[in-house]
């Protein structure tokens, strides 16, 4: 009886596969650092020395008379907000402390997030003065401790997003140049091997470890350190695999071309470091002056962290992410169309 013939595709994804399991560096980077990024970054920001600025004052009758009272003073920003809108912009790290509409006032602020305290003192002293003497008022304080809207709630799905950037780029785009230095490639046209067929192999051994390396860390994060899961888990893996196809099909682009770890190196630099900084992995991306925000919201990592952070601390479906999934697959079509034109073999 002949043997069965299994696929190129088949093949090439189970070897690349095997290929990042046998490399103690990928396991690493993939599985075990998000982790402790998470867990470090979420005990070390308890107490780093705050920056804060963004207030939000919740719409009332004295609403308007505490804006203009806190924008007299330099180190703050006041927004009149809902008292819902003021809430979720404190979730999302809008603004670092909400002003209830009460008298006196409630100050309401996670005391987790550096920002708070400077905060806290910066308006009360405000209000204070405006009062007519020092302490005019014994002000209340609400400190956040519920999940959903403290700082390392606000951390994980962007910490997720920034793995997803991470493995997509390096894994492929270095596996790609590895095996063209190498001289492997030569030996796939040989076979023959069909472009399409290498490249999405290597989209495809993407995903065999999506569900490992997103499941640890969401796992940690929920039952280690609290972190909710709002939305459901049909809708966040969906964000996920938009996400990681997106940046799978980056990788793609930045290896389709260079000779030499040096060269791809620099190019998966220039490509990600924006994304580190403008993506609102550590801080929200509304801190970014209004020039920049076009740029910023065009980004596929603030599309995916958006999506993702909708999805677990808002419980939003997939419909209503429509704009970030779009732009995300956009991003992935593209990259893997242009890698096809690019690609070189030798």
């Amino acid at each position: 009886m002949p043997e069965r013939v299994r696929s190129p595709l088949y093949e090439l994804t189970l070897a690349r596969v095997r290929e990042l399991l046998r490399e103690p560096e990928a396991v690493f980077w993939v599985f075990v650092f998000p982790i402790l990024l998470a867990t470090v970054l979420g005990l070390a920001f308890r107490n780093r020395p705050p920056d804060a600025l963004p207030v939000a004052v919740v719409e009332g009758p004295l609403a308007a008379v505490r804006a203009a009272t806190l924008a007299a003073t330099p180190e703050l920003l006041p927004h009149v907000l809902s008292e819902a809108d003021a809430r979720q912009a404190l979730a999302r790290g809008r603004v670092v402390l909400v002003v209830s509409r009460d008298e006196p006032p409630v100050y309401v602020f996670d005391p987790t997030r550096p920002e708070s305290l400077p905060a806290r003192l910066a308006v009360d002293a405000a209000l204070q003065r405006a009062a007519g003497r020092r302490d005019a008022f014994a002000a209340r304080v609400t400190t956040l401790t519920e999940p959903g809207s403290r700082y390392v709630d606000f951390l994980v799905p962007g910490l997720l997003g920034l793995n997803l950037l991470g493995t997509g780029m390096w894994g492929i785009g270095f596996s790609l140049v590895t095996a063209r230095r190498g001289n492997l490639l030569k030996r796939f046209v040989a076979a023959p091997v069909r472009r399409r067929d290498l490249l999405a192999a290597q989209l495809l051994s993407r995903l065999v470890f999506l569900v490992p390396e997103a499941g640890l860390l969401l796992g940690v994060a929920h039952f280690a350190l609290g972190v909710p899961l709002r939305g459901s888990l049909p809708a966040l893996a969906a964000v996920s695999l938009v996400g990681a196809l997106a940046f799978a099909g980056l990788g793609l682009l930045t290896g389709a071309r260079p000779r030499t770890i040096e060269g791809v190196s620099g190019i998966m630099n220039l490509v990600m470091i924006p994304m580190w900084v403008f993506s609102g992995v550590f801080f929200s991306t509304e801190r970014f002056p209004a020039a920049l925000q076009p740029f910023v919201h065009a980004l596929p990592l603030t599309a995916l962290n958006d999506a993702l952070r909708a999805v677990m601390l808002d419980g939003a479906g997939l419909l209503a992410l429509g704009p970030e999934l779009a732009l995300l697959v956009a991003w992935g079509v593209a990259c893997f169309v242009a890698a096809l034109k690019l690609f070189r073999w030798q």
